[in-house]
């Protein structure tokens, strides 16, 4: 489930230096002082976002707040930033606020409820994850055509245990719902239900194989596929799932991940595999709604221990905790491969 919100301003590369050379001390100077102009801050703001340059974002987001504590939008984006770099805390805490400014906002809600679950996630929290259904409900009835929303709910309802909210006939009707709304997100809002609360697979596959027939045309779909296939170890499915979002957006970046992905488990050309994923990391920012960069990271390791390559395995998965401490399938490997050379 992947979702875009930004939006980059035309003129945001000229203001980006604007902003590095202290546009915003400047004006709160005495005499010299000019008006900082919000809008076009919050339009740098979100291209700095969009390049992955989050600690810049929140430093100008911070320029627009100094000139206007009432922005909801700034305290929406700096709850972004701080839930991309995973501070989690500040992520709510800048949510809540664009939340108690434009409670009417489904996309704040929505935003608000991630920033909980991953806070709940991280401290192991059924106090904090029992707001997290709440507010998804509360983005859902001030926008019933808020798919993404609708699908994190069905997710929630999927995943969460009941004591906290988990109930797998609310998530079919958000599947349904979702259906009615979008036919190829009905197929992946159903996809996700028959893997997880019917336990049928099958099912699920006849699903995805509905959104690559649909010919989606964006490439987003067709990742949720690959994701399923390779789940699956579906080599086939898989590759079909990544040529076809090759199709529809030949440069996305997120091809090169899947393609050193497939070649790793096919175990064929590992070469190209590696160059694959070296650039992914180069190129990308590391973002919550693409494949993380502790994710490329642990398939390099899995590609050197498949070379035999100990160190440098060690190594990859040494880099993906960094970023992401409790990733549980790095842990696994790790710990494995340590025995080994024992």
């Amino acid at each position: 489930m992947k979702t875009h919100y930004w939006k980059i301003a035309v003129l945001a590369g000229l203001l980006l230096l604007a902003v590095t050379c202290g546009v915003a001390h400047a004006a709160t100077t005495d005499d010299q002082a000019r008006p900082v102009d919000g809008t076009a801050l919050l339009g740098a703001a979100q291209h700095q976002f969009g390049t992955g340059n989050y600690s810049s974002a929140i430093e100008t987001l911070r320029a627009v707040i100094s000139q206007n504590p009432l922005s909801a939008e700034a305290f929406y984006w700096l709850g972004r930033c701080y839930y991309e770099i995973r501070d989690f805390d500040n992520a709510v805490a800048h949510a809540e606020k664009s939340v108690a400014l434009q409670p009417k906002s489904s996309l704040y809600q929505l935003w608000l409820a991630r920033a909980y679950g991953a806070k709940a996630d991280r401290d192991k929290s059924f106090f904090i994850a029992r707001k997290v259904k709440k507010q998804l409900q509360q983005a859902v009835q001030l926008d019933p055509a808020n798919v993404a929303a609708r699908r994190d709910l069905e997710e929630f309802c999927l995943q969460a245990p009941w004591i906290v909210g988990g109930n797998t006939e609310e998530a079919r009707a958000q599947a349904e719902a979702i259906a009615k709304l979008d036919p190829i997100e009905g197929h992946l809002a159903h996809a996700s239900f028959n893997a997880q609360a019917l336990k049928r697979p099958d099912l699920a596959e006849n699903e995805y194989r509905e959104v690559l027939a649909a010919k989606p045309l964006k490439a987003d779909p067709y990742f949720d596929a690959a994701i399923f296939f390779r789940d699956q170890n579906n080599l086939p499915g898989m590759n079909s799932a990544i040529e076809a979002a090759a199709q529809v957006s030949p440069n996305d970046p997120r091809l090169e991940f899947y393609r050193g992905v497939s070649l790793i488990m096919s175990g064929s050309d590992l070469g190209r595999a590696e160059e694959y994923l070296k650039s992914y990391l180069a190129s990308t920012p590391d973002r919550s709604d693409w494949p993380s960069h502790a994710g490329a990271r642990e398939w390099l390791g899995r590609l050197y221990e498949s070379q035999g390559k100990r160190a440098e395995a060690a190594e990859q998965y040494r880099a993906a905790l960094q970023l992401e401490p409790g990733r549980k399938s790095t842990q696994a490997r790790l710990q494995k491969l340590g025995k080994s050379t024992r």
